[in-house]
Parts: structure tokens; C-alpha cells; sequence
């Protein structure tokens, strides 16, 4: 047997494993797209690296610790979701909790930084709960169908706009909230230039047209000296900073006194990743178009133990709440449609993990125009809800609405559930099939009662 026929057998053998673990035919897609894939996904959220050590450094954690907990939580949760669900779903320490983690927990509350650390911990550890005795795939098979629609056009906004002010093309104004930004400066420019060449590779229909977009983008702007580039003394060795330091003692009360502080603590980190998860993960889901005929999303349940598993061990590795990103849309949009997407995602967090300071050299300008792109493309869901009934249209468009205009998943889906609630029964529709709705409606209420716009 030749040389050539042994390679080709042994290709052969390879994607038959692969295709057996990952149903790569069955999805349509290949192991060449997977990559591709993986790889977009994690350009797009590089900047977790940088940003989450930044913000938790705010609250005392070393920050060159926290930098390579990131890296790692990303990889271990993204490898694990690939292996355990085969769902293209990336997953990292969240944005919005570690700043709640870092300015609120630790800065307004007093609470030492290992003490909130044991709290997401034990957040993680009751989402497992809420997950093993189905509590969560209730909620998941409560929300209408037509809510997941406007849930997945939501977080197309909320990602756009996302892009929008990472470039510059969107600032803040005092007057009227955002204005356009000055499209003369460097960031603005370099990210229009992106927008341009993704849209006309994508219109091309080019494969790749997202990932050859980002690493031209980050070029050119190297070329005209729109990237600085200053890294930090990095090892390691410095992981053991954060490793194990979570404090379960001082959660309980048998060191500080925090009282029923923490007990707000626990339940905002709850709250806000459960909805926020579930969101991300029907909006995901449902562009790949992995959401079955009867509108359930298959092996839910590995999901969402894997996305508590993943809580739980970035806590104990010194990191805030880890959950689904929204940037595994950008993968999801050149082709991704298995785990083993999420798998080359967690392969390239685990590679960072050695040289994470080199996050710096993709610019957010360069990675905007992929989010504005996906964020448009997600909204095609839309045009299921029914708009001419009140029933859908008002729930459906508080949902979209309140996802960009909070910052929030868990806000934008909030407001949809209980706005249907509240009018199925106005209207005199609500039936026993929609208890379990309702009490999720009263939870809402409570929670924005209670903690205000927390």
C-alpha cells in the first residue's frame, strides 16, 4: 500500500470519527466550517480576556491571575459544551456580572472579593439544582414560542448595538442617550472599512467572509498604527493568585457580616444567568437552526448542566459567573453548527491561556463589524411573531425593545413574560397550562420590586 492511500485511509477514518461524534453530515457542515467556525467565535470574544481582568482587578483580585482563570473557565466551559451537548455554543466569564461582581459585590457592599467568589460558587452550585430537578427546562418550555423569536431579534439588536460602541460609530450623548460618533477617527473608519469588506464578501457569498473580514480589518489598522500594543509580566504561575481562594466560610457567616446582603448577592447572580443563559441560548439555537419541529431545543438538559458545571468551576479557578456568549451567533453565521465549534473555540482559550496579554492585538474596531453583521442577521426571526395581535405584538416588542435599551437578556425577558402574562389574563385567556408562566410573571415583579433596576 502506498504512502498516499495509508494518508487517505487514514483521513477517511478521521472524519468517520468525527462525523459519528458530531453528526457533521446530518447538520450539513464539515469539519473544515466547524474550524472556521471556532475560530470566528473566539476572535469575536478575545476581548474577554483583556476586559474581565480589568474590570475584576477594580476589586482587588491580582489581575494577572484573573487573566489566566478567564482563559481557562473559557476553555474548559466551551470544550465541555462542544463534547457534552454538540451544540456550537462558546461560553466565558460574563459581561455585565463581573462588573455587578467587581463595582457592587465587592466596592459599594464591602464584600472581600474571595467571599464573592464562594458566592457565585454556590450560585453555580444551585443552578446544577434548579437543572437536575427540571426546574430550568420548565421555565425554558414555558416561554411562548413567539417570545423566542422576538428573544433571538432582541439580542440581534442588543449585539448590533453592541458593535456600534465598541467601534465608535455610536457615543454617548447627555441629551439624547447615544448620538452618532465622529466617523473621521481612527476606530470609527477602521471599523467602517470592516463593515464594508464582510458585507461585500458576505454578499458574495464568500465562506470565511467573517473571519477574512476581522484579520484584514486587524491588519490594516497595524498598517496605520491604530493598534497599541503594550504587554504585561505574564506566567502561569500567576493563576495561583485566584486558584481555590473562594471563601464559602464568609458567604455563611461564620467570617464577616454581610447578613441578608449576600442573600441578594446570590439571587442577582441566579437571576441574571439563568435568563440571561436561557436567552442566549434559544437566540443561538435558533439561528443554527437546531430548535426541533415541536419548538424544544434537543439536549437541553446537557446545556444547562453544562453551563452550571462551568459557574462552578470558574469560581474555584477565581473568576465571575461564567455563561452561553452571544458572539457564538458570529460563529453560527459562517456555518458552525456542532460542538465542534465550541471545541476549537475552547482549544484557542486554552492556547491564550500562555500568551493572553496578545489578546490586545485584535482590536474591538475589528471585531465590531462582525457583531453589527450578525446582529442584523438575527433579526430574521422577527418576522414570526404575529404583529397584528395585541397578545404577541406588545409582549414580542418589550422584549426586543428592553433587551439593547437595558443592557440586559434577563430585563428583555422579563418584561416579555410578564407583559404576556398580564394580558392573557385581561384578556380572559390565562388557563392552568399558564400557572407556571404566572408565577415566573410574579418572580419578575417581586425581583424589580425588591432590587429596583439591579
Amino acid at each position: 500500500m502506498s504512502d498516499t492511500e495509508t494518508l487517505a485511509r487514514q483521513d477517511s477514518a478521521w472524519y468517520a470519527r468525527l462525523e459519528r461524534r458530531f453528526e457533521l453530515r446530518a447538520r450539513g457542515t464539515t469539519p473544515r466550517t466547524e474550524v472556521l467556525a471556532g475560530f470566528t467565535t473566539f476572535l469575536t470574544m478575545a476581548y474577554i480576556v483583556l476586559v474581565n481582568p480589568a474590570i475584576l482587578g477594580t476589586a482587588g483580585m491580582p489581575v494577572a491571575a484573573v487573566a489566566a482563570a478567564t482563559c481557562f473557565a473559557a476553555a474548559f466551559a466551551s470544550i465541555l459544551m462542544g463534547f457534552a451537548s454538540n451544540t456550537p455554543l462558546a461560553l466565558a466569564p460574563g459581561m455585565g456580572l463581573n462588573a455587578y461582581f467587581s463595582f457592587t459585590v465587592v466596592q459599594q457592599m464591602g464584600v472581600p472579593w474571595q467571599v464573592a467568589l464562594g458566592c457565585v460558587f454556590i450560585s453555580g452550585v444551585a443552578f446544577l439544582v434548579l437543572t437536575l430537578t427540571g426546574i430550568r427546562q420548565l421555565i425554558v418550555h414555558s416561554i411562548p414560542q413567539y417570545l423566542f423569536a422576538a428573544v433571538a431579534g432582541g439580542i440581534g439588536l442588543f449585539i448590533g448595538f453592541i458593535g456600534l460602541r465598541d467601534s465608535g460609530i455610536v457615543v454617548a450623548n447627555p441629551a439624547t442617550f447615544v448620538a452618532l460618533g465622529d466617523l473621521r477617527q481612527p476606530a470609527p473608519a477602521l471599523a467602517l472599512f470592516g463593515l464594508v469588506l464582510i458585507g461585500g464578501l458576505s454578499a458574495w457569498n464568500v465562506r470565511g467572509a467573517m473571519l477574512i473580514g476581522i484579520v484584514a480589518t486587524t491588519a490594516l489598522g497595524w498598517v496605520f498604527g491604530l493598534v497599541s500594543f503594550n504587554p504585561e509580566p505574564y506566567s502561569l504561575e500567576a493563576m495561583t493568585g485566584t486558584l481555590f481562594q473562594l471563601d464559602l466560610g464568609g458567604v455563611f457567616g461564620s467570617e464577616g457580616q454581610h447578613g441578608l446582603g449576600l442573600l441578594e448577592v446570590l439571587f442577582v447572580f441566579l437571576f441574571v444567568d439563568l435568563f440571561d443563559n436561557i436567552g442566549t441560548l434559544v437566540a443561538v439555537t435558533k439561528r443554527a437552526g437546531l430548535i426541533g419541529s415541536d419548538g424544544k431545543i434537543p439536549r437541553l438538559n446537557r446545556i444547562l448542566v453544562t453551563d452550571a458545571v462551568a459557574t462552578v468551576v470558574g469560581s474555584m479557578a477565581g473568576t465571575s459567573t461564567v455563561t452561553s456568549y452571544v458572539e457564538s451567533a458570529s460563529g453560527v453565521q459562517v456555518g458552525g453548527r456542532t460542538g465542534l465549534t465550541a471545541i476549537v473555540t475552547g482549544l484557542l482559550f486554552f492556547a491564550m491561556m500562555f500568551v493572553a496579554p496578545y489578546a490586545q492585538l485584535i482590536p474591538l474596531a475589528a471585531t465590531a463589524p462582525a457583531l453589527i453583521i450578525v446582529g442584523g442577521m438575527m433579526c430574521l426571526p422577527l418576522t414570526e411573531v404575529e404583529w397584528e395581535d395585541p397578545l404577541c405584538a406588545i409582549p414580542a416588542f418589550l422584549t426586543v425593545a428592553m433587551i439593547p435599551f437595558t443592557f440586559s437578556i434577563a430585563n428583555g425577558l422579563a418584561f416579555g413574560i410578564t407583559a404576556h402574562a398580564v394580558l392573557k389574563i385581561v384578556r380572559g385567556t390565562f388557563g392552568k397550562s399558564d400557572l407556571f408562566l404566572l408565577v415566573l410573571a410574579s418572580l419578575f415583579v417581586a425581583r424589580f420590586i425588591w432590587m429596583g433596576a439591579a
